[in-house]
């Protein structure tokens, strides 16, 4: 592996979403970048094999539960001294207009992507605060936070949520010295579409990927990894605030 560009020594970072993935792609950069990182995750099997293989703690804990919220941000402080970092790397995708989405898909959608981003970054704020300037929150939206996509409506509704939510919160705790930022990806290659079935034929979703995103090519999760390493590392100490599209391209694209 490339050394990385920015380090995080001294930090403390907790990852949901961090058996898979963008979210196990970050712990592995920050853990190589100096950073002490616990992971998150429900699926119990495969956050052991993460953990281990990044040197992180295992926390195993669902972000649509309050109680499992509370659980992890206790954990990692008490366990690894602090916390500086939480990213926000769990979500879901799924099917459906307004009118096909089951009520129960509608909840399940905005209970993982939103509201489990608004109870860990409750829960994180007194840790946080305490370590002051430093400290800082990484959501992930999506593309489809500020493009519309008739078919998977109430994961873009999810996503946009998840940018107003980034900009509220930056200005809230602001005067804390804590930064919130968000990364939007586009069409990233992982287990994402796969795991939910959200995608028929994964490997002409990838093709068609080469069109819809003006730079030819889907991205990877090393670098949605990369840029959480940057605006995670204390070079970006004076962004907060943003949404950052890294997407190919693709929000530039007229809706197809």
């Amino acid at each position: 592996m490339t050394a990385p560009s920015f380090r995080l020594d001294g930090k403390v970072a907790l990852v949901t979403g961090g058996s898979s993935g963008i979210g196990l792609d970050i712990a592995r950069t920050f853990a190589a970048a100096g950073a002490r990182v616990a992971v998150m995750s429900r699926r119990a099997d495969a956050l052991a094999a993460a953990a281990k293989e990044c040197g992180a703690l295992a926390i195993p804990g669902d972000v649509a539960v309050e109680d499992d919220c509370r659980r992890a941000v206790a954990t990692c402080a008490e366990r690894l001294g602090g916390l500086t970092t939480l990213v926000n790397a769990a979500g879901v995708i799924g099917n459906g207009t307004t009118e096909s989405t089951p009520p129960e898909e509608w909840r399940r959608m905005l209970s993982i992507n939103v509201d489990g981003t608004v109870q860990m970054t409750r829960f994180a704020i007194p840790a946080l605060r305490k370590a002051g300037e430093g400290a800082s929150v990484l959501n992930f939206s999506s593309v489809a936070g500020n493009r519309p996509f008739a078919s998977i409506t109430a994961y873009c509704v999810s996503k946009a949520a998840v940018e107003m939510l980034t900009r509220c919160q930056s200005l809230e705790l602001a005067p804390d010295r804590v930064r919130v930022n968000c990364i939007a990806p586009g069409v990233v290659v992982t287990n994402l579409h796969t795991a939910t079935g959200a995608v028929a034929d994964y490997p002409a979703f990838l093709e068609r990927g080469k069109v819809t995103h003006p730079l030819g090519f889907v991205g990877r999760v090393e670098d949605s990894s990369a840029l959480a390493l940057f605006l995670s590392s204390d070079a970006a100490r004076w962004i907060t605030g943003a949404v950052v599209p890294l997407d190919g391209g693709r929000a530039l694209m007229s809706v197809r």
